[in-house]
Parts: structure tokens; sequence; C-alpha cells
């Protein structure tokens, strides 16, 4: 309980900050100290959960903070904070309202606790609003470029669509249950036609702010128009909270009519890996490549939905990390460049082999090869699925192929870093601070891809 009170004010502090503070410098390490804050109570929300060996309810059971949905917001903390010693000065060049970008925020960290630790449909519906409004905002900062207020609009008019058809499944499914309360949901009387339509239509609008297929049109022009920071933001932390919460649903309350809707996940996990996959081969901008990997990210993590066991569990924390971790480098990275087009990568290496070298270590995690992070997100998504049997094993020969081919458009990247001859040309400088915090990136990645056991041993 404590993070999401501390993220609220912190949201509110920072809304008035600007107030008493003008340097924009000022309003970032401000912003990174109250991130720490932030980080530190999720730890000890965490190790006093752990002690007590309980988990809390609170507001009649709608919300209840269990091991697993501490450690994830712990995480998320740590990798918001990561973001922004990564991404802040990228963030004051964006525009002049810097306090009022690191308060939304905050906003968008309450969301993730609530999506984390929700019991009750309602808590759902407020997680899911609590991280969307402030992407609007986000997507449509940069007031000099018409592609950023583009993605805003396109972003607020399809998000209010999918937030229309997410209240008539959670209508659908109270009409049905009875009750808002996920933990007292009883299908013993059987299925009937109320419930499962409410059930399609909250994965149709999960689907949606997950960019997964066929709901993901808005992603590839929303994250290219978005400033390159907040697309950042948008694709990582603010994509990990959603399938969260994504699976605390359906493995948690569903579980038991699992034959009633885990066809339609697999459907929509086929689509998601093939046209993210081959549509990002065709990219020739490495942002828009990356969002349409994320699109194919998404389909891997679908895999945690479909496995519904502990493997599962495990296999989206490593996966929430190591995509985030990985995308926000490349992000950065990306930010620094005029051009950003393949081309713009020629010669990456010979002009700034470090960074070069910390990008190579992001695009191998994003295609999972052994000895980075990604290689144990993808083997325990693997894994959790291939313990369901069936059609299953079909399924996983799908995602390994969709694995190689998604080897060609990071590699692409790689070979314009190290095999092509060019300039690259730099929109601002990459400084000794940008390769310190580039260079931790790329240690958590080779960390978890040695010893993937260490971010998994508070579950």
């Amino acid at each position: 309980m404590k993070p999401l009170i501390a993220a609220a004010i912190f949201g509110i502090l920072l809304m008035f900050a600007s107030i008493f503070a003008k340097e924009k410098r000022t309003l970032s390490n401000f912003a990174i100290i109250l991130l720490i804050i932030l980080t530190g109570f999720n730890i000890w929300e965490l190790c006093t959960a752990l002690t007590t060996g309980s988990a809390e309810p609170l507001f009649h059971d709608m919300i209840r903070y269990d091991s697993f949905a501490l450690w994830f917001n712990t995480l998320m903390s740590a990798i918001a904070l990561l973001w922004v010693l990564l991404n802040s000065k990228n963030i004051e060049r964006v525009g002049t309202h810097v306090a009022e970008y690191y308060s939304l925020l905050f906003f968008i960290l309450v969301g993730v606790n609530l999506l984390a630790s929700y019991n009750n449909l309602l808590i759902l519906f407020l997680g899911i609003e609590i991280i969307s409004i402030p992407q609007y905002i986000l997507a449509g900062s940069d007031k000099r470029n018409l592609k950023s207020s583009e993605a805003s609009l396109k972003y607020f008019l399809m998000g209010a669509f999918s937030t229309g058809i997410l209240l008539m499944g959670i209508t659908l499914l109270y009409g049905s249950m009875g009750t808002f309360d996920i933990t007292k949901f009883d299908f013993s009387s059987g299925v009937n036609t109320m419930s499962i339509s409410g059930i399609i239509f909250i994965i149709i609008a999960l689907g949606f702010k997950a960019s997964a297929a066929p709901m993901h049109f808005w992603a590839p022009d929303v994250y290219d128009g978005a400033p390159t920071p907040f697309a950042a933001l948008m694709a990582t932390i603010v994509k990990a909270a959603v399938f969260i919460a994504f699976m605390h649903l359906f493995k948690d309350s569903l579980f038991e009519i699992s034959a009633h809707w885990i066809a339609v996940i697999a459907v929509v996990t086929v689509l998601t890996l093939l046209i993210g996959n081959i549509t990002a081969v065709f990219q020739q901008s490495v942002k828009r490549m990356l969002a349409y990997s994320s699109i194919a990210q998404a389909g891997f993590m679908l895999f945690s939905i479909l496995a519904i066991n502990a493997m599962g569990m495990k296999g989206i924390i490593l996966y929430a990390v190591s995509y985030s971790v990985a995308t926000i480098g490349m992000f950065s990275i990306l930010s620094k460049l005029k051009d950003y087009t393949f081309d713009g990568f020629n010669g990456l290496a010979k002009k700034e082999p470090w960074v070069a070298f910390c990008a190579a270590i992001f695009l191998f995690s994003l295609a999972g090869i052994p000895l980075t992070g990604g290689f144990f997100a993808k083997y325990y998504m693997l894994t959790a699925v291939l313990e369901q049997g069936g059609y299953m094993i079909w399924l996983v020969i799908f995602a390994l192929l969709m694995a190689a081919v998604s080897v060609l458009y990071y590699f692409r990247a790689i070979i314009a870093m190290y095999f092509k001859q060019g300039e690259p040309a730099l929109d601002y400088p990459i400084t000794l601070r940008d390769k310190i915090f580039l260079s931790i990136s790329a240690a958590i990645l080779i960390l978890m891809g040695i010893m993937p056991d260490l971010f998994l041993m508070w579950l």
C-alpha cells in the first residue's frame, strides 16, 4: 500500500515542482530521487510481506498484495528509474513541461501497481485507465512535430474505443457472475453465453492495450510519432503491466473454464507472432522496426496466459525485465541519432564502439540469443507452454520459426554498425553518463542470461 500512496503523492508533488524549480536538470534530478525512494518503498513492502508470509488485502479485498505483485512492482519501479537515467536529457529536449512529464510517469506507476494487485474488475478498469490517459498526453507532448499530435489523437480515439469494449466485457461478466470480485467467480453451474461474451470482449480490450494482433494497428504509428523516450515507456513498462493484469485474471479466475477461451488466445498469439515478425522484416526505419518488434514480443508474452502454470509466471517476470531493459536501451541509443533508418547505424561501431557493443547486446537479447536475458525469457515461456502438451507443441514450433525470422531484422542493425561503411550523424553527443547507464543495462541482460534465478528468488 505504501508504494501506491507514495507514487500518487510523488506525481502530485511533481505537478507543482515547476513552480519552485525552473531548471530542467533540477526537475530531472528530483524525479530520480523520488524514483529511488519509491523503489525503496517497494523493497520494504516486499520484505515485510516475505517476513509475515501473507498477502495484504485492502479495501474489502479489492486489492491484494502477494509476493508476485510486490516483486513485479519493485522491478517496474527500478526499470522506470533506469528509463529516466537513460533518457532524462532526451525528455528535457521534448518540451518545456518536464515536471509534468515526470508527474505522468508516477501516475502510470500507480496504474501499474493496481494492475499487479487487483482482485476486483473495477480496480482492473481503474488501473487500465490510469496508465492509458497519461500515455495519450505523452504521445502528443512534442508540439513541434505534427506526427506527435497525430499519434496522440489516434491513440486517444482507439484507446477510448477499447475502453468501451473493456467496460462491456466487465458488465457482461458481472451480469453472469453477480460480482466484480474475481476470486468469487463460480462456474460450477456451467458457462453461459453472457460470460463467454464478456471474456471475449475483455480479451479484445486487453489485446488492444498490449498491441496484440489483430488489435495492434495503432501501435506502429503511435510509437513512430511519439517522442522517442515516451515510445520506449509505452512499449515496455506499460505493456508488461497489461500482461500481468491479463495473466492474473485468466490464470487465477478463469482457469477452470480455460477450454472455452484458450483457443481464442492461441489464435491471437499466432497472429501476433506472424504479423509482428513478418512486417518488421520490411521496415526501413529502426523505430518502426522496434514498434513491430514490440508486437512480435507481445506474442511471446501471450504464452504466459496459454501456459497458466508456475513456469509461465516466472517467464513473464523474466520477459518483462529483459524485454524492457533491452528496448529502453535501444530507444535511448536511437534518440541520439539524426537518421532513424538502418543506414543511420552505418559505421557506428567505428565511431562509438562501446555504444555499438551495448546496442548489439540489446538486439541479441531481443532476438533471444544465449547468454542474454532474452534467451531465458523465451526459454521459460516455451517450456511453460510445452508442459500443457497437445496442440501447444505446434505453437512452440511456430514460435521458434518466428524467433528465427526476428533474427533477420535485429541483425540488420548489427550488420549496419559493424560491417557497413558510413559516418553516423549524431543529433546529440553521447556522453560518459550515457555510456555508463547503457553499460549497466547491458550488464543486467548478461547477468540475466547467466543467472536468471536471481530475478526469480522472491517469487
